[in-house]
């Protein structure tokens, strides 16, 4: 895409349960981008609370929400609830129509496919969820961002900084990108290599898979029976003659 100097809107989705650092760190590159317009995007003006308590306060409505140039789905537990809510899910399709991005954060993939919008492209998200994609039509990466044509998908949760760094780059130019990177000293020296379940110890990994096990469950059913009633339509049962 070539740079310019238009006005840019963004649309960050809020929804409770969500976790605030897949909003958070791509906010904070967005909101330094110039000619921007930056819009924290919910079903109602109410204050959000996310899984870990934090509470947000969204700016405009789905409703109110004018069309967006980039339109952003943050991951957590929450994204459980909006896989089956039929308002966020067609606010996402109508946006997508003229959106010259549409992205996600952790597992706001699996809200993304949920509305239709990653069938047939390359895509990621949290590591424990890469599975869940393909039952969306997704083509799972296992990389920090994907690029696949106007749809940008992160992995978990930190990720979201490069994403952030990423778009804003395709967005405003490299240099802006640089800049927006060095504002916030992202020079990333973690204590541990224990980011990436194929560098975690093999007991951490376990510890955090059992953890998530019921979500998964959860997760797992959801796309499955996305999955099943897609096909259902695609290929309805014939009909029995009666004579």
């Amino acid at each position: 895409m070539s740079v310019n100097s238009a006005p840019c809107h963004i649309g960050l989705l809020l929804f409770p349960g969500m976790t605030q650092i897949d909003f958070a760190e791509p906010f904070e590159v967005f909101a330094r981008l110039p000619d921007t317009v930056v819009h924290v995007v919910a079903k109602t003006l109410d204050p959000v609370r996310t899984d870990r308590g934090l509470v947000l306060v969204p700016t405009i409505t789905i409703d109110e929400c004018p069309p967006l140039d980039v339109v952003v789905v943050p991951g957590g537990p929450g994204t459980q609830h909006l896989l089956h809510d039929d308002a966020m899910l067609g606010f996402l399709r109508q946006q997508a129509q003229q959106a010259k991005y549409v992205t996600s954060v952790c597992t706001g993939a699996l809200v993304l496919g949920a509305a239709g919008l990653l069938s047939g492209y390359r895509a990621t998200t949290h590591w424990l969820y890469m599975p869940l994609l393909e039952l969306y039509g997704a083509a799972p990466v296992a990389q920090r961002v994907v690029v696949d044509g106007n749809r940008v998908t992160a992995g978990g949760c930190t990720a979201g900084m490069d994403f952030g760094l990423q778009l804003a780059a395709m967005l405003r130019g490299e240099t802006i990108a640089q800049q927006i990177q060095l504002h916030l000293e992202y020079s990333p020296a973690p204590p541990f290599q224990s980011g990436s379940p194929a560098t975690a110890p093999k007991d951490v990994v376990e510890t955090v898979r059992r953890a998530a096990q019921s979500r998964q469950q959860e997760r797992w059913k959801a796309a499955s029976e996305w999955r099943n009633s897609r096909l259902s339509q695609r290929d309805p049962a014939p009909s029995v003659a009666t004579g």
